[in-house]
């Protein structure tokens, strides 16, 4: 199932970086890729995680954690892309479905805005 998912990750991998202006990668190999903030949350000695796109058995999941650390983001989410979710600041996929891809950019493009400067509390 992970080569037939190699696609859908490589959509959401691409998404991820075109739309995480200001972050950081900080890994970036074959099914997974991380980005971190460009600050450091006082009291850390290392970057805040920002999100990352990890291929899984069964699916690709696409994390943002601005999300979990800003919980007004999610009030915008659509109920499809809602469907996706898993906890708090994950979504699930199995295949490209375009209108998700652009929701999820634009999600994206307001969670790096979101934590362009540190975010008080922000989860490390």
């Amino acid at each position: 199932m992970a080569d037939s998912l190699e696609p859908v990750f490589a959509e959401l991998r691409d998404t991820m970086l075109r739309s995480s202006r200001g972050m950081e990668v900080a890994r970036d190999e074959p099914g997974n890729v991380v980005l971190m903030t460009p600050w450091i949350t006082p009291g850390k000695k290392e970057p805040t995680w920002f999100g990352a796109v990890q291929l899984k058995k069964n699916y690709v999941s696409y994390h943002l954690m601005p999300l979990y650390a800003l919980p007004q983001l999610r009030e915008q989410l659509s109920p499809t892309l809602q469907k996706r979710m898993q906890g708090k600041s994950c979504f699930n996929f199995k295949k490209v479905e375009p209108d998700l891809v652009v929701a999820l950019e634009c999600l994206t493009i307001e969670c790096a805005a979101a934590y362009a400067a540190p975010v008080a509390g922000a989860p490390h």
